[in-house]
């Protein structure tokens, strides 16, 4: 990692396990031999600080699955922004919150293909280094091609990183002497103009925390290598050394969304609790990929979560989406009072990269930035040749249009390719003969806005169809389940659909928005139904809040599926270590712990088939294995796709109607007949 005056970042590898030292000596970096006099009491200034997250990769305004220009992505853009709010004031700080290298196929290209040589530097810092960061905090992302090549990756950065909750595993279970995988915190010293036009020196503090479920999503690059713990404990822990080290201005960067209920040790979402922690001034926040401030959380005033000021219990805060779609900005205003720097006023806002117009055509808000363009082109044109390559044939369209109402392709043929390569595996163990079900979830259908779907013609297929099948490089995992906890398995999933009445004449819409789609798993090798006139069993983080029934008529090969009837249920590393909070679902009910990724088992199994069906290759077409319970009299709507394709597929279904209705956001509105036929 290079290294400047301004800063020191500590790193430890996982081949090396070299301790890392959190001694204030160690982050601390003052300014050697400041001649400026300490400021007068009541003077004051303003510093704005700037965020991007969630990059992942997407680096310049192109969606690779399409092979088309898309402006509502892109650092390339995010990049103008900065540039523009850094003209606009006199003080700025810029950090990054990480999911940086992964997440779109340049990412995948850079790690699984051309990989990263020692003298390489990867595009995701080519283009970071002409903005000037001062700092970028670890996300849970940067793990998933292994702590080597996130090293590699990352010793090229012209600015630090961060984590104040990922430790090294030095195996001896005594947590007293646990050193930090990189630096816990940074304090810089930094030079401000105050509202007067006169220079001040401030010491900054910056700390930095990663999801404690990186343990569990990424068990088998992590596991005997790091530790992660609790994001608050760590904050408590750390702040008040900040504090006593000097830090005028203690800025939290949390990878880390909101969540208000009652706080869990290691919490996944932890931003809301760390505005309680006392000397945090501002929080910078991502992972959930959504907007603070925002829609969202307009109705949270009984939290403290003041969405017009954008503050959380009274401490600055802003999430700025994903993708580079926003550039989160706080404006802080500062008074230098009784010997220290306090924080008098804040306001929050995003900054758009495009809007949509009424016709719900993309409308670019700002030209691409021309340095970041630059640096990374090369890898840009690579990984489009790349993902273009076609080395398989399909006989059908693959889609996802209404993969959360209907059976769907796109998911079939991802748990067709897991029963293939799980049937290979088993073959004379002492696993084989259990039966073999497959779990998969819509990745695309619409999280990402209202053209974020999978669309495939009949034909060649290339590896971007791949990705776009399955986006994330997730590893294969079986666990061995008996029938009660497959039937919960599948409760978790409904929590999908919202309660429908049955005696109402209004419109109800159909999918519960706070489910993510992801989440809603459909298991293949079962047969069942849904009843969405029932209430949920569980909500959104896997709590039981009923015990009601949804799951109907579930059946193995004809017969009712008992509770103690023995399978074995292909998923991957995420949902089989616990990811999503399904019940019952934890790692240690993996019977295999495959290495092979589940995409690279699709792409197989794509090979294969093309290879055995020569002329036409594989029919992608969904086998109805799940469908609706009737539900007779009610207006049931939906959201999706508006389009030409999307509405011509949905005149292959008695039960999908087209409306003339849309939503603000793009989306078409369709209506789903379940009455009974």
């Amino acid at each position: 990692m290079k290294k400047s005056s301004l800063y020191v970042a500590l790193f430890c590898t996982a081949s090396t396990l070299i301790g890392c030292n959190s001694s204030t000596d160690d982050v601390t970096v003052n300014t050697p031999n400041s001649t400026l006099t300490e400021p007068a009491e009541g003077t004051q200034l303003k510093i704005r600080l700037l965020e991007t997250t969630d990059i992942h990769a997407n680096l310049l305004n192109y969606n690779y699955f399409s092979d088309k220009q898309d402006d509502k992505v892109g650092l390339v853009k995010t990049a103008t922004l900065i540039r523009a709010a850094r003209d606009e004031v006199s003080n700025t700080i810029l950090v990054d919150n990480g999911d940086l290298i992964q997440g779109s196929p340049l990412g995948d290209y850079m790690a699984k293909v051309k990989q990263l040589q020692p003298a390489q530097v990867h595009p995701v810092y080519k283009a970071m280094n002409t903005l000037d960061y001062d700092v970028a905090n670890i996300g849970n992302h940067e793990f998933n091609f292994g702590i080597a090549f996130l090293q590699e990756a990352i010793n090229d950065a012209n600015f630090p990183y961060i984590s104040a909750n990922t430790f090294v595993d030095d195996g001896d279970n005594n947590p007293d002497n646990d050193k930090p995988l990189f630096a816990p915190y940074l304090i810089q010293e930094k030079s401000f103009i105050d509202n007067q036009g006169k220079q001040h020196n401030l010491k900054v503090g910056f700390i930095g925390f990663v999801p404690p479920q990186i343990m569990q999503w990424d068990k088998a690059n992590l596991s005997g290598k790091v530790i992660a713990k609790d994001i608050v404990a760590m904050a408590n822990k750390y702040v008040p050394e900040m504090q006593a080290a000097g830090a005028d201005l203690i800025i939290a960067i949390p990878h880390s969304g909101i969540d208000t209920s009652e706080p869990l040790p290691l919490a996944e979402n932890a931003s809301y609790y760390l505005s309680q922690v006392d000397g945090i001034d501002a929080i910078l926040f991502g992972h959930s990929h959504a907007n603070f401030p925002g829609k969202n959380y307009a109705d949270m005033q009984a939290f403290g979560i003041d969405n017009d000021k954008g503050t959380i219990n009274g401490v600055a805060a802003v999430m700025p989406g994903f993708w580079g779609n926003h550039l989160g900005q706080i404006d802080l205003s500062l008074e230098y009072t009784s010997n220290s720097w306090q924080v008098t006023d804040s306001q929050s806002s995003l900054q758009a990269i495009y809007k949509t117009d009424e016709n719900r055509m993309t409308i670019s808000l700002v030209e691409n930035d021309g340095a970041v363009e630059s640096e990374v082109m090369v890898e840009h044109d690579e990984t489009r040749t790349w993902v273009n390559q076609p080395f398989a044939k399909v006989s059908g369209p693959i889609n996802s249009y209404f993969a959360l109402v209907n059976d769907d392709p796109s998911i079939q043929i991802v748990t067709d390719a897991q029963t293939w390569y799980t049937q290979k595996i088993i073959q004379g163990t002492e696993l084989d003969g259990l039966p073999i079900l497959s779990a998969g979830a819509p990745f695309r259908a619409g999280r990402g806005g209202s053209d974020d779907y999978t669309a495939i013609d009949a034909g060649e297929i290339a590896y971007r169809n791949v990705a776009d099948l399955y986006i994330y490089p997730n590893i294969l995992k079986v666990l061995k389940l008996n029938g009660a906890q497959v039937k919960q398995w599948l409760e978790m999933s409904a929590g999908q659909f919202n309660q429908i009445d049955t005696q109402s004449a209004q419109q109800q819409n159909l999918i519960n928005d706070d489910f993510p789609s992801y989440n809603f798993d459909v298991i293949d090798g079962v047969n069942y139904q849904i009843d969405i006139t029932q209430a949920a069993r569980y909500n959104s983080k896997g709590d039981k809040i009923s015990d009601a029934e949804r799951i109907k008529a579930l059946t193995y090969q004809g017969n009712p599926v008992t509770d103690e009837q023995l399978f074995l249920v292909v998923t991957n590393n995420y949902r089989a270590s616990g990811g999503g909070n399904f019940p019952a679902i934890t790692s240690d009910k993996i019977v295999i712990d495959s290495p092979n990724e589940n995409r690279q088992v699709v792409a197989d199994y794509l090979t294969e088939q093309t290879r055995l069906n020569s002329e036409n290759g594989l029919d992608p077409a969904a086998d109805m294995n799940w469908s609706f319970s009737p539900i007779a009299n009610v207006n049931i709507l939906f959201k999706s796709a508006n389009n030409a394709d999307a509405k011509s597929y949905s005149q292959q279904f008695s039960h999908i109607q087209t409306t003339a209705e849309t939503t603000s956001d793009g989306f078409a509105i369709y209506s789903l007949d379940l009455s009974p036929k």
